[in-house]
């Protein structure tokens, strides 16, 4: 490693030399020569070298190389986490609709959440892993009206969230018909009205979905720390509009047909089209995501005690969010500036089509999950066919649903993911199985050595994989910080594959249990140690088994 310091303090003694004319770079390399003859050789390193006006420290290898090695095996699976921040952060993720199909478009949001978490916590920040499900509105009130006009008593079979998402689809083809529409416009002023009847069968088929819901999330291994939902912020919502028509925020335009909105640019006095009119109660008095998540941030605050609100929502929905924190900025909530929007792309089936709950293109998580397993089954039976067949549906399980994440992290967050399954469950190239190949691969090694020396002495002739190994090893806690810090697992997901990738190298070209001297036998043991340990740490970050 190298240092520029002393050219900085070349460039502060000429700042500083009152009028008297300074060389700086002839200075910074005299400085350079003055700090390394008095640093000498410190403990550790190999050399000091002047450079011009750099001072170059060289580690000396098998020292540097111990040290990283056993900071590895030593902390285990709290290898790479970061001392406490002293900071509590939620991130609200998933957020999906009750009455509503699970499909692969919801996969992302609650991938990169349940990463995210993952990251930040590791890193050193008090974690609140936070969903918000919607579970009333107008898509609520079109499931309710379907339901009962076409399926009253039916009640769903073990495939929930499917028999829900095939009634929705039906009512909003429905609702195209003016006539539909006005039922349910109608039935939604009943539930503003509190019908016993509608709340309880409201309540009923809620739980259908909830229940769909937590099947899903114990698959993919997801928790939450608290669930918010948006019919607990329905009545706060519609208080605080009033509190903006009362202090003249808000204009109340339903006298002449229209909504209650407010003109924020021009509450901002801004000549610029920036933040437009955010519309915060329909017409009709119904509540809009507006109207509830206005109260919801305030509540996260205060009930949380949260220093920071991560919100992982659809890019779709960046002027829709900038609206509503600048809003709570404008009535005077100065957390409103600790709110910030982790925006990601939608996901396409291959050929670039979008999906959609609304129509036929739509791929049921089940499906996908189905057809992963199906997929991984075979690639199992392939590669190791003398497993027990509980033994390959577990291992076809665990790698299924890493082939599903892992694209969905591995892409930046703002770019669009196309699904591609010959990619995806692939065990060679950038895909979760080849990365979870290369923790098995290193397990094999060390399950074929029987134990693990308990110390080892590095100083000998590395080969270059072993090199970068140790280098890639030491670089890990740096990754979890730079993740955390740009709310970018994507860095994690490169670090994943790049270990794999020089592990797998070390693994055909370096002999371990056939090492040519017990000392080289014994490092290589503990390094391929320190590789699974920390191939691991990586996936379970990013929630890969």
């Amino acid at each position: 490693m190298g240092t520029n310091i002393c050219f900085q303090a070349a460039a502060v003694e000429a700042r500083t030399a009152g009028g008297k004319k300074v060389n700086v770079p002839a200075r910074a390399q005299e400085l350079a020569q003055l700090v390394t003859g008095e640093l000498g050789t410190p403990e550790g390193f190999a050399r000091v070298v002047a450079d011009k006006a750099f001072v170059n420290f060289y580690f000396d290898t098998a020292t540097y190389a111990g040290r990283v090695v056993e900071a590895v095996i030593a902390r285990g699976n709290d290898f790479g986490r970061g001392a406490p921040k002293g900071e509590r952060v939620m991130v609200e993720f998933s957020q999906p609709n009750t009455h509503k199909a699970f499909h692969v478009g919801h996969l992302r949001n609650v991938i990169l959440g349940a990463a995210m978490s993952n990251v930040l916590e590791f890193a050193g920040f008090d974690t609140v892993r936070a969903n918000y499900i919607g579970d009333i509105g107008l898509h609520v009130m079109k499931w309710l009206w379907c339901y009962r006009k076409f399926h009253n008593g039916e009640e769903p079979a073990a495939d929930r969230t499917r028999w829900m998402g095939d009634v929705y689809a039906e009512a909003d083809r429905l609702f195209g018909d003016p006539n539909n529409e006005a039922e349910v416009r109608a039935l939604f002023r009943t539930w503003d009205a509190h019908d016993p009847e509608l709340m309880a069968l409201w309540q009923k088929t809620r739980q259908w979905s909830l229940d769909g819901f937590m099947q899903i999330y114990q698959l993919l291994g997801v928790r939450f720390d608290t669930i918010f939902y948006e019919s607990e912020v329905e009545e706060p919502g519609k208080e605080l509009v009033t509190e903006l028509l009362a202090r003249g925020l808000a204009i109340d335009e339903r006298p002449t047909g229209g909504p209650v909105i407010v003109k924020l640019d021009e509450i901002l006095g801004l000549k610029k089209e920036k933040y437009r009119v955010l519309v915060i109660l329909r017409s009709d008095g119904t509540t809009l995501y507006s109207t509830k998540d206005l109260p919801l941030a305030v509540k996260k605050f205060k009930e949380w005690h949260i220093d920071r609100s991560i919100y992982v929502i659809d890019v779709r929905q960046s002027l829709y969010l900038s609206q509503i924190f600048k809003l709570l900025e404008i009535i005077g909530f100065e957390q409103a500036k600790k709110c910030h929007h982790l925006s990601y792309e939608i996901v396409n089936l291959p050929g670039n089509l979008t999906m959609s709950s609304r129509e036929g293109t739509v791929v049921l998580f089940e499906d996908l999950v189905r057809d992963a397993v199906d997929r991984a089954a075979a690639a199992v039976e392939e590669i190791n066919p003398d497993l027990t067949p509980e033994q390959k549906q577990e291992v076809a399980q665990a790698v299924a649903l890493g082939a599903i994440k892992y694209p969905m992290l591995s892409v930046d967050n703002n770019k669009i993911v196309t699904f591609d399954w010959k990619t995806a469950i692939s065990f060679e190239g950038q895909s979760a199985p080849y990365i979870q190949y290369g923790y098995v691969r290193a397990n094999s090694i060390l399950k074929k050595s029987g134990t693990v020396p308990a110390e080892a002495s590095f100083d000998y002739a590395f080969t270059p994989h072993e090199t970068e190994l140790i280098d890639l090893l030491s670089r890990f806690q740096a990754t979890v910080q730079l993740a955390a810090q740009e709310y970018k697992p994507l860095h994690l997901a490169g670090y994943a594959y790049e270990l794999a990738k020089t592990f797998h190298s070390f693994y055909h070209s370096t002999p371990v249990l056939q090492a040519e001297n017990e000392q080289v036998k014994s490092a290589r043991l503990r390094l391929v140690a320190a590789s699974r340990q920390t191939l691991a740490n990586a996936l379970r970050l990013l929630n890969i088994q």
